[in-house]
């Protein structure tokens, strides 16, 4: 277990800036009008049409596991309001909103047919910078 001290948590400018999430997909342009007309990310153009879109402030846990593997969860702050607002534009769930120890979560159908996680945590939340 790796203990943080206060010298370890301030410092004066953070060697990381940020974090590039990835989603792969066999429907893109889909996936991306979902982005945009569903959940209204805004964004950049990165060159030639290709939007990068800014997400709201993140957080990184470190979960134990026999092999590597990555996720991505979406986080709201009423896990029923936010369900019933993606059902009335038409979103889909794929999976039932369960009780876990660490939040209310469940997942969402993208256009392309992949999931992607979505929770209300009930753990506290780093403060963002």
């Amino acid at each position: 277990m790796h203990a943080l001290t206060s010298e370890a948590t301030i410092a004066a400018e953070p060697m990381i800036t940020g974090a590039h999430a990835i989603i792969y997909s066999n429907s893109p342009d889909a996936v991306r009008a979902f982005f945009d007309d569903v959940l209204g990310f805004p964004s950049v153009d990165a060159g030639g049409g290709w939007p990068i879109y800014a997400l709201p402030p993140a957080e990184l846990a470190v979960h134990p596991a026999a092999a590597g593997r990555h996720a991505l969860y979406l986080m709201c702050d009423d896990i029923r309001a936010t369900v019933d607002e993606l059902e009335r534009k038409g979103v889909q769930l794929s999976r039932p909103i369960s009780d876990e120890r660490w939040g209310l979560v469940t997942a969402i159908t993208m256009p392309d047919g992949s999931e992607l996680g979505l929770y209300e945590p009930k753990h506290p939340t780093p403060a963002s910078p």
